[in-house]
């Protein structure tokens, strides 16, 4: 069905993987974030492994009317990668796949890759691709989205890890009839993989925050403040840091860390959530730990959030809402250049099934 050799993908070339390839895959499939996220592949990888690879898998997907490629450099003839088409299901559905060797990173080699095969399959009558990432493998979803690939969903527990647990893994598809133009994120990650004043850093959340998100979230006076307002459980927080950098590219919430820029500590955390694209509004919300209190490290966030955002995004209207009672983070929103607005009464859950009124308040472009 798939033509075996020399498919052009922009800059590379996609074709059938030879022996010749061996030490190359096995070089490139002994790198830890290769392993990391293709937990089925053995590891440590041989070059026997390989051979396995290229005369025996390869070979079965291509004889049940799949496509297994390694993708090189034209011009050096190097090893890049390896990109495939899955046999189609029995409604003709197929679904592509790829890895890149750490060599290669950078290039655009997978983007390439992806939609060369999209255009390939979608040539041959092929009306759905799909494709499936890790939710902690940032880099492969941004492939996607840059493919064309639209975001369809969080398949939870649906891939393994090394470990035996299992991965939420999120899944994306390309139609024959979608346009296939590159999906440009809503929320672009900070400039730099950060933000900072020299007093305070903020860093986007990610798993090694869990201990130090958990132990604050779990604060009396920080849950109180939550909805609802009670104390998470660690899988929680867990979860939210895990999901962090996902939530971001796919547009839903940007979390960071509140970072102490001479000692690095967690300080707290500040967000941006509740995001509207049609009306380019997005909510702010952020909690401290004690400690750091006093010292005016909200504000400076605040104002470093408030910047990238309307700097580095399309949004024009930011909000917030606060109890009655939370003169702080009121004080905070004020030095902020935020406005009250309206007082929404029993807006809020509170303890013990009442009710809490809730200000809002608003800062535009």
């Amino acid at each position: 069905m798939y033509p075996e050799n020399l498919v052009s993908a922009g800059p590379y070339t996609l074709r059938r993987a030879v022996e010749a390839d061996a030490d190359a895959v096995a070089r490139a499939c002994n790198d830890p974030e290769t392993a990391r996220f293709l937990p089925i592949m053995p590891s440590p990888y041989t070059r026997e492994d390989a051979l396995s690879w290229i005369n025996e898998t390869s070979r079965e997907i291509w004889e049940r009317g799949g496509a297994n490629y390694v993708v090189t450099d034209p011009d050096t003839g190097d090893l890049l990668g390896a990109a495939g088409l899955k046999p189609a299901d029995p409604i003709g559905n197929s679904e592509v796949g790829y890895w890149i060797a750490p060599w290669a990173r950078g290039r655009g080699v997978a983007t390439a890759a992806t939609r060369a095969l999209a255009e390939l399959a979608f040539s041959r009558g092929v009306p759905r691709i799909f494709l499936r990432a890790d939710i902690e493998n940032i880099a492969s979803q941004r492939v996607a989205y840059a493919a064309g690939f639209r975001r369809e969903g969080v398949l939870r527990g649906a891939g393994p890890r090394r470990d035996g647990s299992r991965a939420d893994m999120v899944g994306f598809a390309r139609l024959a009839s979608d346009p296939g133009d590159a999906i440009r994120p809503y929320l672009p990650f900070l400039p730099g993989g950060e933000l900072t004043d020299g007093v305070v850093r903020l860093t986007p959340l990610t798993l090694a925050d869990a201990g130090d998100y958990h132990a604050m979230a779990a604060l009396p006076d920080v849950y109180a403040r939550h909805v609802p307002p009670k104390s998470p459980q660690y899988a929680e927080s867990e979860e939210r840091c895990r999901h962090a950098l996902h939530l971001w590219l796919a547009g839903y919430q940007a979390g960071m860390a509140i970072r102490d820029a001479v000692t690095d500590e967690f300080a707290g955390d500040i967000q941006l959530a509740n995001v509207v694209p049609p009306l380019d509004q997005a909510m702010i919300g952020y909690s401290l730990r004690p400690e750091f209190r006093g010292r005016g490290l909200v504000t400076r966030a605040l104002d470093l959030l408030v910047d990238w955002a309307f700097t580095h995004t399309r949004l024009r209207r930011l909000i917030a809402g606060t109890a009655p009672d939370n003169t702080a983070s009121q004080r905070v929103l004020e030095r902020g250049g935020f406005v009250q607005e309206v007082l929404v009464k029993g807006l809020l859950p509170g303890p013990d099934g009442t009710r809490v009124d809730d200000i809002q308040w608003s800062r535009t472009r």
